[in-house]
């Protein structure tokens, strides 16, 4: 009896009340009331959500408290605000300020001992006492052992501190390639001089049991004999000196005999053969005949005085005779004295002093230049010669009376050659002449 709009949707209402007063219902008329019941429902919702939020809207005007202006800064609302929005809470920071990121905690809290983590970075550090800090070395590879050992063997050959060399291995991390460091030191004393390849035969001895072991040692000579025919393209005589490093170590106890034995007559290669006889017959050798540890010689620092100045007088008496300029300039350089080379020309100017002719003075003056021109007599050498002999010219006048007119003349030639100075030519004493007159004159002296 009800016509349209939401009249009709409630008297449509009624009558199902009234069925299911009266217990008529069917299923569809069942269905469709919940149907209606649910949206209905959902009408409310939606308006009450509608009314909230156009209350709390923090667009409107009548959201901002009356009197103040909405575009200044005062009357805008910070979006950071921790404050609740929709008036709730008491507006306090969130947790109370505790218990955030890097944060203590709150004031008052009491914290328990808590076990330590095995996964913790600091685990080593809290429950196992002071931590043991230790120096990692990487090792080194072996392109890189041969720039970093080279330096330290050239050092050496200049100070001769095998205890510097020893300390300096101490910090290297050779690894596996420690054997090598023996090979090297002795390819660069093969090709250095006498008095390297002392040094290094004592190297080796004192580092033998200490840093190198003997197979390491073993190892080292091995490849130094597989080396031969690439070391004697720099050293012809690579072969006869291995073979002395070899007798020296056996002797020094840094190669056992039997490595020897274990080469010999099993070699192919011809300069091995080589090395290994000569230290075949130094080995043979009785000891009355040869000492091993002066294989090489002793250095020319180590060497006394005396027998230096008898080396230079031997070598200028070869020179006078022989005329081989080069011969006796390879003489001086093996004597490896270089701040000893003023007493060769000390020796050189007393034996033209002492000698007769004028062969001899041009022969000095010949040999004196040759060695000022390539620099193996230097300056503070060649002036400290002459002044000694201006110093001694009294007494070697008393031997040779004739000293000092022949010290003049060779003086002029050799600053006409450009051997000394022209300071160093008129620092050259010069005897006082007295001429006397007639014994007509009574004997007088003339002034």
């Amino acid at each position: 009896h009800f016509l349209g709009g939401e009249g009709g949707s409630y008297g449509a209402e009624d009558e199902l009340n009234e069925a299911e007063v009266n217990g008529n219902w069917t299923p569809q008329e069942k269905a469709l009331h919940e149907a209606r019941l649910k949206a209905k429902a959902k009408r409310r919702l939606r308006k009450s959500s509608s009314r909230d939020s156009t209350r709390e809207s923090l667009s409107e005007p009548s959201s901002i408290e009356p009197g103040t202006d909405p575009h200044s800064p005062k009357g805008k609302i910070n979006t950071n605000d921790r404050k609740s929005r929709t008036g709730k809470g008491r507006g306090l920071p969130k947790k109370g300020g505790a218990g955030g990121k890097g944060v203590w905690g709150a004031a008052g809290m009491v914290y328990e001992m808590e076990e330590p983590d095995a996964k913790d970075p600091n685990y080593d550090e809290s429950s196992q006492g002071d931590t043991i800090y230790a120096t990692v070395v990487p090792e080194l590879e072996e392109g890189e052992l041969e720039k970093t050992v080279n330096p330290i063997v050239q050092e050496y050959f200049e100070h001769g501190d095998t205890k510097e060399v020893e300390m300096l291995l101490k910090e290297l991390n050779l690894g596996p390639h420690r054997y090598e460091f023996s090979s090297l030191a002795v390819s660069l004393a093969l090709e250095g001089k006498a008095s390297h390849r002392e040094l290094t035969s004592r190297l080796l001895s004192d580092l033998s049991g200490k840093m190198l072991s003997g197979n390491e040692m073993e190892r080292a000579f091995d490849k130094i004999l597989k080396e031969l025919p690439d070391l004697i393209l720099d050293t012809p005589e690579a072969p006869q000196m291995l073979g002395q490093f070899m007798a020296r170590a056996i002797a020094d106890h840094v190669l056992p005999m039997s490595f020897f034995n274990r080469y010999k007559g099993k070699v192919d290669c011809d300069y091995a053969r080589a090395a290994l006889d000569r230290a075949s017959v130094l080995l043979s050798m009785k000891k009355e005949i040869v000492r091993l540890d002066n294989v090489w010689g002793v250095g020319g620092g180590q060497r006394p005085v005396k027998h230096l100045i008898k080396e230079m007088n031997l070598l200028l008496k070869e020179y006078l005779v022989s005329g081989d300029v080069s011969e006796a300039e390879h003489c001086l350089r093996d004597l490896e004295v270089p701040h000893f080379h003023h007493e060769l020309v000390y020796e050189a100017i007393v034996m033209v002093l002492e000698s007769k002719g004028d062969k001899a003075i041009q022969m000095m003056v010949n040999l004196l230049k040759v060695f000022w021109q390539t620099g193996l007599i230097t300056l503070d050498q060649m002036n400290r010669g002459f002044q000694r002999v201006y110093d001694e010219l009294p007494e070697i006048n008393l031997d040779v009376p004739h000293a000092h007119s022949i010290m003049e003349s060779f003086v002029d030639v050799c600053f006409q050659e450009s051997v000394i100075t022209k300071q160093l030519r008129d620092a050259c004493p010069s005897r006082g002449r007295k001429r006397f007159v007639s014994e007509g004159d009574g004997g007088m002296i003339k002034s």
